[in-house]
């Protein structure tokens, strides 16, 4: 049985949760999660990938077990979020890792490749998207309208996706059989959205997610340059990043592996076996 770690360290004043598992010497992967959940998400994959990788998943500020101070008390944005993971692996001596990024993951995960593009020696994106052909123009409709302007009747729209429905639905949308996903799941992640004063944290981050688009070029440019080996596993009724940002990635990573599977946005829950399956076959080719 892989044993996992649950620990916390200090990071700029903030304390942050992760779970690591794994021989301390093999390649590292960094497992970054999404919206609303947090390194929960991963508590069924460590143990398929902590056989042979050195595996961190920390939870961002905000989120999971980590500090959630006031938005009062932090300025959230995806760039404190990337600094701040970028400090834990700093603390914890990591300065080559393979990258797992999904939904929010993905926007904190490319600030890192792109600040030190020689420290990333692979990545996974499932549902983490790069491109604007992966939003789905239903979902991020209300979204885009918040950003334009914010007003009370653009913020109860966003504040949909921190109910209780939006968060179940999340789970289930586009997944063909509902009775794999277990109902911890949602309700797990919507007790912490609850706390209080969580939903300003939120708010914040949603106005702030604008400026990931202006990143996507950048992005397209360091995996033209780099050439770092790509895997997008992704599920294939996802309606919040459409498949077509998964294809996406073939345009810019030389070798790109697309991998679409009869899932939605967290594919974890209901197809563990055949994302995991395809996530170690890639890091097996890609890492040495």
């Amino acid at each position: 049985m892989t044993t996992v770690h649950h620990r916390y360290a200090t990071v700029r004043g903030q304390q942050l949760f992760y779970r690591e598992a794994g021989p301390a010497g093999a390649p590292t992967v960094v497992l970054l999660h999404g919206f609303p959940t947090s390194s929960f998400m991963f508590r069924n994959l460590i143990p398929l990938l902590a056989d042979r990788y050195h595996v961190i998943a920390p939870d961002h500020l905000g989120f999971g077990l980590s500090d959630a101070p006031s938005a009062d008390e932090f300025d959230y944005t995806f760039d404190a979020l990337a600094d701040l993971t970028q400090g834990l692996l700093t603390q914890l001596g990591v300065t080559r890792f393979a990258l797992y990024v999904q939904d929010y993951g993905a926007p904190i995960g490319w600030r890192l490749a792109l600040a030190n593009p020689a420290a990333v020696t692979a990545i996974v994106t499932q549902n983490g998207n790069g491109y604007e052909a992966g939003l789905a123009p239903e979902f991020w409709k209300p979204v885009r309208e918040y950003w334009q302007e914010k007003n009370p009747q653009t913020e109860a729209a966003v504040r949909q996706a921190l109910t209780l429905e939006v968060t179940r639905w999340q789970y289930l949308h586009g997944v063909p059989d509902e009775s794999l996903v277990s109902p911890d799941t949602w309700h797990h992640d919507f007790a912490l959205l609850s706390r209080p004063g969580n939903d300003l944290v939120q708010l914040r981050l949603f106005a702030d997610y604008a400026g990931n688009l202006p990143l996507y070029p950048k992005l397209h440019a360091y995996l033209r340059e780099s050439g770092v080996p790509l895997l997008a596993v992704w599920g294939r009724n996802d309606e919040i990043f459409l498949p077509e940002g998964a294809l996406a990635f073939a345009d810019d990573a030389p070798g790109a592996e697309i991998c679409l599977l009869d899932g939605g946005h967290f594919l974890l829950e209901s197809h563990l076996d055949a994302a995991a399956g395809s996530i170690r076959g890639f890091l097996e080719r890609a890492l040495p």
